[in-house]
């Protein structure tokens, strides 16, 4: 598919497309690619990786400039990447897709975009813009989920829902990279080596740069917010441990002089004189809740209770 930059997106043909009249965007398979790269005229280097595209990047070449995108997909970040190639000069750019990704962004650029000044730079601003449309929102039900988990493991809830935790923490790492080369290409298309974009223009990079380098900075403070929450939930079963360990202790501590009495008058020596009391059962019962209650009153004094 073939559009020139108007005032808008503008779906043309062929011989339309050919007249160089407006800078151009096109969309073309991998094979299509291959048979009719050379009408477009590009000094290409360095040839777009089609079959083996793993990052998201951009390579200067001699007369143009060529790169993949590698693109999580928002509803499964840790699936497979939307994946696809571009070669772009000062008359246009070309994607290169064997499959829908490109088309959907460029539908959503032409229906909701209308420039009063029209550039490929101006484009290429809005294409970037809709790669992370909807990203904060994302980001911001990532935080909700991980606040209502802090809450649990606060509450005391051993169900808390970790292994959700790891999900979002996951999703947070690939996103993290993806913005990282996001940037590295924003940073590559506002250097204009080769003097492609209008000076005036170029600051439609900076602005994406900007932009992705917020959302860069809004995931590494979730991942760490991720990592704490573990850490939390790992603290609170320790203090969990420490009290049933305090109790077991406590009581360990309370029946020790009773065992040793218990030992003691087990013994059943001939000449004890408290054997022959009336006394002596009574004493020793008095004795031992005395222990008790002595023993419960210090370990309160001493907040180990």
């Amino acid at each position: 598919m073939y559009y020139l930059i108007k005032d808008t997106l503008v779906e043309c043909d062929m011989e339309e497309f050919h007249k160089d009249e407006y800078q151009y965007v096109a969309i073309l398979t991998s094979e299509e690619w291959q048979d009719r790269k050379d009408s477009f005229e590009m000094g290409i280097d360095l040839e777009p990786e089609i079959l083996e595209i793993h990052n998201t990047k951009a390579e200067v070449n001699y007369d143009s400039l060529t790169g993949t995108f590698s693109i999580p997909d928002r509803k499964d970040v840790t699936g497979e990447d939307f994946k696809f190639a571009f070669a772009l000069d000062e008359k246009g750019i070309v994607f290169i897709d064997d499959n829908q990704n490109v088309h959907d962004i460029i539908e959503r650029v032409q229906s909701t975009r209308k420039w009063r000044m029209p550039s490929l730079e101006r484009f290429l601003y809005d294409f970037l813009e809709q790669i992370v449309y909807g990203d904060l929102a994302l980001l911001e039900k990532y935080e909700r989920e991980l606040d209502s988990i802090e809450d649990e493991i606060l509450s005391g809830n051993e169900e808390a829902d970790l292994g959700r935790v790891n999900d979002i923490r996951n999703d947070l790492r690939d996103l993290k990279t993806h913005y990282d080369q996001l940037m590295d290409l924003a940073q590559e298309l506002e250097e204009n080596e080769n003097n492609f974009f209008k000076a005036e223009n170029v600051r439609y990079f900076h602005l994406f740069s900007n932009r992705v380098s917020r959302l860069y900075d809004v995931v590494t403070a979730l991942r760490d917010y991720a990592v704490q929450l573990r850490d939390l939930y790992q603290a609170q079963l320790d203090v969990k441990q420490n009290r049933i360990m305090t109790v077991l202790t406590v009581v360990t501590t309370i029946f020790m002089p009773l065992t040793l009495i218990a030992g003691w008058y087990g013994m059943n020596f001939k000449y004890m004189p408290e054997l022959e009391t009336n006394l002596g059962y009574p004493i020793v019962i008095a004795v031992s809740l005395i222990i008790v209650v002595v023993s419960l009153i210090y370990f309160k004094k001493k907040r180990w209770l």
